[in-house]
Formats: structure tokens, C-alpha cells, sequence
């Protein structure tokens, strides 16, 4: 079994998706992660995170980066694949 994709909410870094690689009290270590920086088509983390989105042309999800450390995750959802299918299919937000 590989290692989880999850979504995490931090204290004040927002919300990413992302391979859990390694977790240390509030420190979470993230790869090939997404900021989850607007979602639209889920009432919450958690259904985003069972069922994905149903509007993922109105999401914002920036590209994925290699790696991220956040510092003060606060909150820690296993995603459904059917879910991480619909996040890693959101179209890269940019600017």
C-alpha cells in the first residue's frame, strides 16, 4: 500500500492535497502538492474530500509543487480516489 493522499488544513498556510510523506505533531512534510486555495462543488473539506468536486471549472488550485513542510496543520482528511482524481483534474489555476 502506497503512501496517502490527504488533505490538510493548517492554522494559517490554507489548504493543500497532496502524498503524505511524513507527519511530526503539527508539522505535516507534502509532495506533489495542491493549495486548495477556492473550491467550489463540495459544502465542505470533508465531502471535497469523499466525493471531489462537482465544479471543478470554478475551483482555484494552483500547480503542484514537489514539497512542501507545513507547520501547523490542524486538521488531516484521507481522500477517496475517486476524489483525488477529481482534485489532480482540476485545471491549474494561474494568474
Amino acid at each position: 500500500m502506497g503512501k496517502p493522499y490527504v488533505i490538510v488544513r493548517t492554522y494559517s498556510a490554507g489548504v493543500f492535497a497532496g502524498t503524505l510523506e511524513s507527519r511530526d505533531g503539527k508539522e505535516v512534510v507534502l509532495s506533489e502538492a495542491r493549495r486548495i486555495w477556492y473550491w467550489a462543488g463540495a459544502a465542505s473539506l470533508s465531502q471535497l474530500a469523499v466525493d471531489g468536486t462537482s465544479r471543478p471549472e470554478e475551483c482555484k488550485f494552483p500547480v503542484a509543487v514537489p514539497r512542501v513542510v507545513l507547520t501547523e496543520a490542524i486538521e488531516i482528511i484521507d481522500v477517496t480516489e475517486k476524489a483525488r482524481k477529481s482534485i489532480e483534474d482540476v485545471p491549474i489555476w494561474k494568474a
